[in-house]
C-alpha cells in the first residue's frame, strides 16, 4: 500500500512540475524511503531531513527553540515550522512534516500513538494531529508514515 501512494505521489508530482522534501521525526526517514523506494524518484524528491533531536530541528529547519520550549517537539506548531524550514532548505513546492511519540510509553497530555503533521507549501501550511492509539513502537511509526504520504498525495491532487 505504501509503495503504491509513493508511486501515486511521484506521478502526480511530476503531473505538476513539482518538488517534494520530508522533515521527519518519529518516522525517523520512513516517509523518505518510501519515496525513495520507487525508481526515477530523484527528480521529484531531491532531499528528506531527519531531525529526530530538538537540537536537529532547530540547526537544519529553523525551529525556534521558544516554540519547542512553550509547545514541546511534538506539537502542530513545531511540525508547522519543521515543514516550512525543509521547504524552504530544500528548495522544494511541498513539504511534510511528522512528529510524535511512537513509543512505548509517552504522557497523559502526549501519549503514545499521538502524532502531529504539517504540509507546507508556498501559499499555505497546514496541520493536524493524529491519535493512531497504543499499537506499539513499530506500527505506530507505520500508520504515520502512510498518513503522511495520503497527505501529499492530497496536497498534489488539489487543483
Amino acid at each position: 500500500m505504501t509503495e503504491v501512494l509513493a508511486r501515486d505521489i511521484l506521478m502526480l508530482a511530476r503531473e505538476r512540475g513539482a518538488t517534494i522534501t520530508t522533515a521527519e521525526s518519529c518516522t525517523g526517514g520512513k516517509v523518505s524511503a518510501a519515496i525513495t523506494d520507487v525508481a526515477g524518484s530523484s527528480d521529484i524528491f531531491h532531499r528528506g531531513f531527519v531531525t529526530y533531536s530538538n537540537a536537529a530541528k532547530q540547526d537544519l529547519l529553523g525551529v525556534r527553540g521558544e516554540t519547542l520550549s512553550l509547545h514541546g517537539a511534538v506539537s502542530e506548531q513545531v511540525v508547522r515550522e519543521m515543514a516550512e524550514g525543509a521547504r524552504v532548505a530544500a528548495e522544494a513546492d511541498f513539504a511534510v512534516a511528522i512528529s510524535g511519540v511512537a513509543g512505548p510509553g509517552g504522557s497523559e497530555l502526549k501519549p503514545e500513538g499521538m502524532v502531529c503533521f504539517a504540509l507546507a507549501s508556498a501559499t499555505d501550511t497546514i496541520s493536524e494531529t493524529v491519535e493512531f492509539g497504543a499499537l506499539g513502537r513499530g506500527n505506530v511509526r507505520e500508520a504515520a508514515t502512510h498518513h503522511a504520504l495520503e497527505l501529499l498525495q492530497d496536497a498534489l491532487s488539489e487543483d
